[in-house]
């Protein structure tokens, strides 16, 4: 009891308010099979009379100066601004509701001991530099606890599943947003101020500080730091920064990505409408609800949702989604969308599927773009060089300003080595990225190949 009361900072455990002894010995015998579960079961209920004393365990720790910790209902979260968030309690506010606040405080002790363990490898008597902070965090969560992001085959079934806080903790498998909401809710009980960044379909931390130097925090790869540009592609010319409250709409938006690949249109629609709660002006959530809307028969509404949006949202990227402007052209239908987003998995057949129908829709609407970028990408996923060639041609004389399409013809003329067409494709991408002064390592490296064999 000395020794524990040193690592949390009190003169004795008996300056925490009704802390008996012989409780405090019983409740963290149960702590310790929370915190290192043996066995296949997760038993994750604590008895309501321990909530109290072993929260107040963890009563130094810096989220509980956050209005958000206190937080009773998701009303309350959404009231808030995102500096005064608890990640912790607005995530699992969304996810189970306030009648589930027994079960909430449970999760949040188990957090707060994970980061009272941190907190007790870290040397006493003067602040911890963040990176040393960081480094302790990702020996704890990826080395001693083995935090690891799930194999595709359970993920892509199952995203939610790994997104969400409680299941994370349970499995210790997450997708990258779920082991970064992991790690946001350490860092706010440590006093670790981290940015939240989103390239397309990703998400990492990092911490930047006052000289503008910041630590990249890779949570699908252990937590180490890998260079701001790896995160940019042709099209991606920047780096979106999200808030707090973002992250927590953004559970809901991968939820939904999961009903949408489903085809459990309905399901996508409650997800992203909980979703637009937290990211109202998303640009990307509104297109895709938009969606929803029209594959269900509320053309209308869809419609509506679509109009009502920017004509361009090119503030990080070259290049716009051209799905809705071939929609609202009348270039293709609901159902011509509802293609794109076809499931594709591990196996050949679910290729051929998607390949299959997207011919059909191109055939009837020649002019769909994504129609015929998306048929290209599943004629290379089925080593079809020459057709995905034949795809990506017919692609750029509709749109002779797409970046990522004149690096494909590139690629591929280059891998078939026709080398001066390799060049005039790669010329073409460095002239419409260099509009935005963008200068993508992709392209810089693709550069230098082909004139090591076509100086």
């Amino acid at each position: 009891m000395q020794h524990l009361a040193q690592l949390l900072g009190v003169p004795s455990m008996g300056t925490l308010t009704g802390i008996d002894a012989n409780t405090l010995r019983q409740s963290l015998d149960g702590l310790v099979a929370l915190v290192n579960p043996c066995g296949a079961t997760f038993d994750i209920t604590l008895p309501p009379e321990k909530l109290s004393l072993l929260s107040a365990l963890g009563q130094g720790l810096k989220n509980r100066q956050l209005l958000g910790y206190y937080a009773l209902s998701e009303k309350e979260i959404l009231t808030l601004s995102s500096d005064e968030i608890d990640i912790t309690r607005g995530v699992l506010l969304a996810q189970l509701g306030p009648e589930k606040l027994v079960q909430i405080k449970t999760y949040e002790i188990l957090l707060d001991f994970m980061a009272l363990q941190i907190l007790a490898r870290l040397p006493k008597g003067f602040a911890t530099p963040p990176k040393e902070l960081i480094r302790a965090i990702n020996d704890f969560i990826f080395e001693e606890l083995r935090f690891r992001f799930p194999p595709h085959s359970l993920y892509a079934d199952s995203i939610d599943a790994y997104t969400f806080l409680p299941s994370v903790l349970e499995s210790r498998r997450g997708v990258c947003l779920g082991v970064s909401i992991l790690y946001l809710s350490l860092a706010q009980r440590l006093g670790l101020p981290l940015e939240i960044v989103t390239p397309p379909g990703h998400i990492y931390v990092r911490h930047k500080n006052n000289k503008g130097e910041c630590i990249n925090i890779e949570t699908t790869a252990r937590g180490v730091h890998v260079d701001s540009e790896e995160y940019l592609n042709v099209n991606t010319c920047s780096l979106q920064e999200r808030a707090l409250k973002d992250v927590i709409g953004l559970a809901f938006f991968n939820q939904a990505s999961l009903f949408l690949s489903q085809e459990k249109y309905t399901d996508a629609i409650t997800a992203y409408e909980k979703a637009k709660n937290y990211l109202p002006n998303d640009p990307l959530l509104n297109e895709l609800l938009a969606y929803q809307y029209l594959f269900v028969g509320r053309e209308a509404e869809g419609r509506a949702l679509l109009l009502s949006q920017p004509d361009e949202n090119l503030s990080h990227c070259i290049h716009g989604d051209d799905v809705r402007e071939d929609f609202l052209s009348n270039k293709v239908t609901a159902e011509g969308i509802k293609v794109i987003f076809q499931h594709v998995d591990e196996t050949r057949e679910s290729v051929i599927r998607k390949r299959d129908a997207l011919k059909k829709i191109v055939e009837t609407c020649p002019e769909f773009r994504s129609g015929w970028f998306s048929l290209a990408v599943t004629w290379l996923q089925l080593h079809r060089q020459k057709e995905a060639l034949e795809a990506l041609q017919q692609l750029e004389t509709l749109d002779k300003e797409d970046p990522t399409t004149e690096y494909y013809l590139s690629m591929l003329y280059f891998e078939r080595l026709d080398y001066s067409k390799a060049k005039e494709h790669l010329n073409r991408a460095q002239s419409i990225v260099q509009k935005r002064n963008h200068a993508p390592k992709c392209l810089r490296e693709l550069s230098r190949e082909i004139a090591n064999v076509y100086p």
